[in-house]
């Protein structure tokens, strides 16, 4: 585990701000390892994890709500330095003896910061004139505790960040990790490397050494199996465990139908005869199919998917002898989700990740990318050599095409929305918009409608066109594809795809809609 590897740590404590994420984000990118937990993370567990320095997040809430979340005073004793955020920052003035007052208005957006001390935070920055940031709070500090000094100032925030120096305790009133925020990055780098001391050795090339040092060690001469889709995180957590493990692993291809065009080839050719893994192939194609027919709600779509695939998963992996691990490629926000302090959010869909696997098969599980971002996962995959077409692979979703079908699958739907899917990618691969966007796909929706082609009459499909701009999927935007793009996708689409005479593009964001439609 990485908290025991790392020496130079920072805890991050997440009190709900929608930006904890990016927080650590920007210190992971300043080759600094960090973590985050709940803001109530018990004393005897920050001290067992030993961090060189904590930041408290922002949040919603104000101080002085009856459940406002707060921390154990004591924290302030540690001798550890801490930056507050926002929220952070007034939840340090509250609990050692500053006041916090609520402002008449609620601050938010961009504002310009006068530096007053250049040193330590803010070491380089402030020499050319006032700072941009960006605020978003409806509390300020109206008197800074006993120690403190004001660092910075602002128009409508006179005390914007503060320091007592002698206890290494630090605030500012902005949030420094966000992009409207320019030198942010620079003010945590600081608070990082001048005030923490903390050394830069979380390196993608440090993490795969570790983990395949650790994955050696925990799994030795017993069998692992990890299910292959063809996506970015199972295929860097089978190369990294072949590394780790050689013929002790076994990775399984389920083919469920749901595919793209080429996608079972692809990933057969790349890990069986490229990487001379121990890939098994399932066509459970016709099975998959079967199940779904006649079934048109997408929720209940999920379930058999997911029911099946691990029914034929767990057949396959009895098949394969005695196994005692199962690989899954799990992410860092998946943690970080799992374990918010706000709780489980609410079920918008069924997650497609395999996790009911290990209950039902009795194995133990082995996540070597837990501790990763996406950004992360996808500088391991090159730094093991993995092709950069799949390492920059656009996220795919588990269900594969039967959340982008809406209404009943069946042959000739599937068939009709890979042809249009093979155009959407050609076409935003040949604009280079493919690495630019977060998601870019077609979606089979289950009204017709009347046309025109040549002197007849038409009443065929529609296709929709998604494209999304997204840095985690926890928000999106859709992307505004050039409109000569768009022309040469619908073109295309409705001269060629048997079947579709209309294509539309959605313009939706996330909220309200979700990325997928189903």
């Amino acid at each position: 585990m990485a908290t025991l590897l790392y020496k130079h740590k920072i805890l991050i404590l997440d009190f709900g701000s929608q930006y904890t994420q990016l927080i650590a984000r920007r210190v992971r990118e300043a080759r600094v390892y960090c973590e985050i937990h709940p803001f109530n993370m018990p004393l005897e567990k920050i001290r067992e994890f030993s961090p060189k320095g904590m930041i408290l997040s922002g949040g919603p809430a104000s101080i002085y709500d009856t459940d406002a979340p707060k921390v154990d005073p004591k924290l302030f004793d540690l001798k550890v330095p801490v930056l507050g955020i926002c929220y952070g920052m007034q939840l340090i003035t509250h609990l050692m003896g500053g006041r916090v007052a609520r402002a008449l208005e609620r601050e938010y957006g961009h504002a310009l910061i006068t530096i007053r001390d250049e040193k330590d935070l803010f070491h380089g920055l402030g020499r050319e004139g006032p700072e941009t940031v960006w605020m978003s709070h409806g509390d300020k500090i109206d008197q800074l505790p006993p120690g403190f000094e004001v660092l910075a100032s602002s128009k409508n925030s006179p005390i914007a960040a503060m320091a007592d120096r002698k206890k290494r305790i630090f605030g500012v009133q902005f949030h420094p990790e966000v992009a409207h925020t320019p030198n942010g990055p620079k003010m945590l780098q600081n608070f990082l490397f001048h005030i923490c001391k903390c050394e830069p050795t979380w390196t993608m090339a440090s993490f795969v050494r570790r983990t395949v040092r650790a994955l050696r060690e925990r799994i030795g001469n017993e069998r692992v199996i990890c299910g292959i889709s063809g996506g970015v995180d199972s295929s860097v957590t089978a190369v990294l465990l072949h590394r780790a493990v050689g013929n002790k692993l076994s990775c399984i291809f389920v083919d469920n139908g749901l595919l793209r065009r080429g996608e079972t080839e692809e990933v057969m050719e790349l890990f069986g005869e490229r990487y001379g893994m121990d890939i098994h192939l399932v066509d459970a194609s016709k099975h998959f199919l079967a199940r779904l027919k006649g079934v048109t709600d997408p929720e209940q779509k999920r379930k058999i998917i997911g029911r099946e695939f691990i029914r034929v998963f767990e057949k396959k992996a009895r098949e394969l002898g005695e196994v005692r691990y199962l690989a899954q490629g799990t992410l860092y926000p998946d943690v970080i989700e799992s374990v918010s302090f706000k709780g489980p959010s609410a079920t918008i869909k069924t997650h497609h990740n395999v996790g009911g696997l290990p209950e039902v098969m009795n194995l133990e599980l082995v996540e070597p990318l837990r501790e990763l971002f996406k950004d992360e996962v996808r500088q391991v995959g090159m730094e093991l050599g993995l092709p950069r077409e799949l390492v920059m692979r656009q996220p795919f979703p588990g269900p594969g095409l039967a959340v982008r079908i809406l209404g009943e699958i069946t042959p000739e739907r599937l068939e009709i929305l890979r042809a249009a899917d093979v155009i959407v990618l050609e076409e935003i691969r040949a604009a280079e918009l493919y690495e630019k966007v977060w998601q870019a796909f077609a979606v089979l929706l289950p009204v017709r409608t009347v046309g025109v082609m040549g002197d007849e009459r038409t009443y065929e499909n529609v296709i929709a066109v998604r494209v999304v701009d997204s840095l985690d999927a926890m928000t999106a935007d859709w992307t505004r594809v050039p409109y000569e793009v768009l022309a040469r996708i619908s073109n295309r689409i409705i001269n060629t795809v048997k079947g579709v005479n209309r294509v539309v593009y959605d313009i939706s964001s996330k909220p309200p809609a979700t990325i997928e439609w189903e």
